[in-house]
């Protein structure tokens, strides 16, 4: 049986249903004016029953492209982007970044109810630095496994050098902003890496090199103040606590949208875990990059071939 045949005798009586209760809610009113205010509530009532079909049958519709979606991406085939050792690197950084914030933040603004339950939360401000300083000890390992990485591998070296800004990425920032304002109908074409992951791994960089060296100057104070003056320790502190901050909002702002939060992503997406995107990713996301390695496919083929 058709859909709307099916939604026609429900429909019916619910219509019946708001007449029995119009006739029996307005027994005093005159004729005319029962019925002029029957017609305002039938007309109501069927607004809104469009309006919650339409909701229906959105929902529908999102469910049936997701599970589309799903299939195709069980069937397509899937591209490494990321090797098991960058995602081990980024493991521990986000779970330092999360540490840090969890019991940094609530240094920097003490008099917030939430900082308050968040020092609690580790039994108290002692241990609240001791797990601080654990994870910093973390963030430090973090930069220097990224550091051998970059220089002894050869997927370390490809990629710091592809993540160096150009005058490319300029362009696609302009074309992006047209875009977005619907001057243009066109979006750049990105390959391995687009102007946002470089914004994102350079934001690391620099945040990383601040917050490790004004951090161990906090951490050895004394050491420090006995070849130091004392406003070396104070600007160390301003640049831990306002890098801190910067950082924090970073990540929570612009990594965190443009990875987990944008449509194309919501609620999340997997790919610090197994490091693959699909081949429909790949040509939405990477379209030079798909090109470039079916470019390769293509030449290698036909040497396998003579093989």
């Amino acid at each position: 049986m058709p859909e709307k045949d099916r939604k026609d005798p429900v429909t019916g009586h619910i219509e019946k249903e708001v007449e029995n209760a119009l006739t029996e809610g307005l027994p005093e009113l005159p004729p005319e004016e029962a019925e002029a205010l029957k017609e305002k509530v039938r007309r109501r009532v069927r607004e809104e029953m469009a309006k919650e079909a339409a909701r229906l049958a959105r929902e529908q519709r999102t469910r049936e492209k997701k599970r589309q979606d799903e299939e195709m991406g069980e069937k397509e085939e899937k591209f490494e982007r990321f090797n098991r050792n960058f995602r081990f690197q980024h493991m521990v950084l986000f779970s330092s970044v999360i540490l840090l914030v969890l019991t940094g933040m609530p240094l920097k603004f003490p008099d917030f109810v939430l900082s308050r339950f968040l020092i609690a939360l580790w039994g108290g401000i002692q241990n609240s630095t001791i797990v601080h300083r654990i994870a910093a000890g973390m963030l430090i390992y973090f930069m220097v496994h990224h550091f051998i990485y970059t220089i002894l591998t050869r997927d370390g070296r490809r990629d710091f050098l592809l993540m160096i800004p150009g005058l490319q990425d300029a362009k696609d920032i302009r074309k992006n902003i047209r875009n977005f304002l619907g001057k243009s109908p066109d979006k750049p074409s990105f390959g391995r890496f687009s102007y946002i992951e470089k914004f994102d791994y350079w934001a690391v960089y620099w945040g990383c090199v601040i917050m490790i060296g004004s951090g161990l100057f906090l951490w050895f104070e004394t050491e420090v103040m006995r070849f130091l003056p004392k406003y070396a320790v104070d600007m160390a502190h301003e640049m831990h606590s306002d890098e801190a901050l910067l950082a924090t909002l970073a990540i929570v702002i612009w990594h965190f949208y443009n990875v987990h939060f944008n449509p194309d992503r919501f609620p999340g997406t997997l790919l610090w875990w197994h490091g693959q995107l699909t081949e429909h990713e790949m040509k939405e996301e990477h379209p030079l990059e798909y090109e470039e390695i079916m470019s390769r496919r293509g030449k290698e083929s036909p040497e396998v071939a003579d093989r």
